[in-house]
């Protein structure tokens, strides 16, 4: 709607009546007939520029395409209105006489008028003849009022009965008509950047593919693919809503032609209206990204000067961009560190879900007595500190069921807040002296915003999976907030882990003795399974994992002793025989990796 025209002010009549609506009806009716408003404004705007002498065949084509697209829109938000105001009407007035139109037909006529009575008075100082119609343009109103007002008070007494609401309008012929624009199912997320200049939009969106695997697109590139999809010479010039559908359409296309893409990013929003629309068509599927930041904040980040800053600030701000801020899903402060952008980045990119766990008693994880016994205590202790400690839980091979006295460790997981960190702490000591060497704990402890900014290890990410798969906690806050691995992730994250780990192992080979056994086995089992994650395998237990990686193109099957014939000879302290095939089975996946990567 033009800037500064009128709103539209309903007659007092009609206004005491609504009031006795429902407050969500009040609601849904307000809004909508706001938004008919708003049509009819850019209506009249629209046919005043088709008018212009100057317009290109291309440009009238394109606001007589807005024209239709503004007429459509303004049907179905009067047809909306009337689902409302017919339910004013007295059911059980079938015999009253029909009333010509329905109430929203007479609210659009108002609104209309309301227009036009604003156009002629600016036009007045320098048309004689529009300055004579004002006064007759302000009767027309004063008598529309009234005789809405009259029509409503019969409408709801039961002496007159109102039309059928649907309108039934058709734009163009049945065979291309125009389905509405809905998401497609394979657009599953799509974030919206907004913010003035050099605020962030650009290093958050980078960001989130890089880290997320986000599909990385701009407004503006959607926007004129469409224009060229469908004919059209300027799309900027089309109304919010016709934009909102290209939008969507053109984020349809890259869905579908994405399939294995469910997170996209969209950049710069700088019209309020536009992405307005935009949300009411994909509801929650659309997040808002507002980023804010004070303007010396901006310019110290942009290295030009001020002017320059300001400058662009201006042209943003004419299009509505500092507005978006009252749309947005999340504003998000990014004067402070890059950190702080980042979590909340992850959160809203990959928001943590509430975890149902499997919690067991330390007793039914098939730990010896004494360990069981120390991990109950120590889970106790945790347990007491309340909700600072979220979760507590052994991950490995106690929740796999294969701990193995004298060869396997206790890896300790515990989620806490930073606030309680140092009573935790206390706890582990003291869990490790009720141990008494029955076993060595290797404890991680790791707060909730850590795991829900996805700030995590390889490693703790496999654990919070084995956990989503099934494999017991200790102990689990309710409502506890954990972030989704996917195997995609983890597979991703073998590749970042496995060049430490042949790194390592390569170490341990060189320094190989009786004492390095245990380690070296152990890397030579995480290799593995890192290798078969790459494949696509999933694995568990040593023995079935050495097992598959026998089978990986190029390498051979490597004689290497069962995991129980292992730690026996560790325990009793006679690793000489187990040694040498171990070391063999080292050397022979060296070789094979060191070809890989040559090729």
């Amino acid at each position: 709607m033009t800037q500064n025209s009128p709103p539209l002010v309903l007659p007092a009549g009609l206004a005491r009546t609504l009031a006795t609506l429902q407050h969500k009806d009040q609601r849904r009716l307000d809004d909508t007939i706001t938004r008919l408003h708003t049509v009819n404004g850019r209506l009249w705007d629209t046919e005043d520029r088709v008018r212009g002498t100057l317009l290109s065949a291309a440009q009238v084509a394109d606001c007589k395409r807005e024209i239709d697209q503004l007429n459509a829109e303004r049907n179905m938000l009067a047809e909306r209105a009337d689902e409302v105001l017919g339910t004013l009407a007295d059911a059980g007035c079938a015999d009253a006489p029909l009333h010509t139109e329905t109430l929203a037909s007479v609210v659009d006529r108002l609104s209309v008028l309301t227009l036009r009575i604003w156009h002629s008075e600016q036009t007045a100082a320098r048309d004689e003849l529009a300055r004579r119609r004002v006064p007759a343009l302000h009767g027309q109103r004063e008598e529309l009022c009234a005789a809405l007002d009259s029509l409503v008070t019969d409408v709801v007494a039961g002496r007159r009965r109102l039309p059928v609401p649907a309108r039934f309008k058709l734009y163009g012929r049945d065979d291309v008509a125009p389905a509405e624009v809905k998401p497609s199912r394979r657009l599953d997320r799509v974030l919206a950047f907004g913010g003035l200049s050099e605020c962030g939009k650009s290093t958050s969106a980078e960001f989130v593919r890089r880290m997320c695997g986000a599909q990385r697109l701009k407004i503006g590139f959607l926007l004129r693919q469409a224009a060229h999809r469908e004919g059209l010479a300027d799309p900027y010039a089309l109304s919010a809503r016709r934009q909102a559908e290209l939008l969507l359409g053109e984020l349809n296309r890259f869905a579908e032609a994405h399939v294995d893409t469910r997170l996209f990013t969209i950049e710069s929003v700088h019209d309020d209206a536009s992405i307005a629309e935009l949300k009411r068509l994909m509801s929650d599927r659309l997040q808002i990204v507002y980023l804010d930041a004070s303007f010396a904040v901006r310019v110290e980040r942009s290295g030009t000067p001020a002017p320059a800053v300001a400058a662009k600030d201006e042209i943003k701000m004419s299009r509505g961009a500092h507005q978006v801020a009252a749309l947005a899903d999340h504003v998000i402060d990014n004067s402070g560190s890059i950190a702080a952008l980042r979590a909340r980045l992850r959160r809203i990119a990959a928001p943590p879900a509430s975890a149902t766990l499997r919690v067991a008693t330390p007793y039914g994880l098939g730990l010896p007595a004494a360990v069981a016994s120390a991990t109950a205590d120590f889970t106790d202790a945790v347990r007491a500190y309340g909700p600072g400690v979220r979760l507590a839980a052994l991950t490995g091979s106690p929740g796999e069921g294969t701990w193995i006295a004298g060869w396997s460790d206790l890896d300790l997981l515990v989620v806490a807040d930073h606030e309680v960190t140092d009573r935790v702490h206390e706890a582990v000591s003291q869990y490790r002296s009720a141990l008494n060497g029955a076993a060595s704990l290797g404890p991680t402890l790791v707060t909730p915003g850590e795991l829900t900014a996805r700030r995590l290890t390889p490693r703790l990410a496999f654990a919070l999976y084995q956990l989503q798969q099934g494999q017991p906690a200790l102990h689990a806050a309710p409502d506890t907030e954990l972030p989704t691995i996917t195997r995609d992730e983890l597979a991703l994250a073998a590749v970042r882990e496995l060049p430490q780990v042949i790194l390592t192992m390569r170490r341990l080979r060189a320094e190989a003795g009786p004492h390095s056994l245990r380690q070296l086995y152990k890397h030579l089992v995480l290799a593995c399974r890192l290798l078969l994650r790459e494949h696509d395998q999933w694995e568990s237990g040593p023995n079935r994992i050495l097992s598959a990686a026998s089978r990986m193109p190029g390498l051979t099957a490597a004689s290497v002793p069962s995991l129980a014939e292992i730690s026996s000879a560790w325990r009793d302290g006679d690793t000489e025989p187990v040694l040498k095939p171990v070391t063999a089975a080292v050397d022979q996946l060296l070789a094979w990796y060191a070809t890989q990567l040559a090729a």
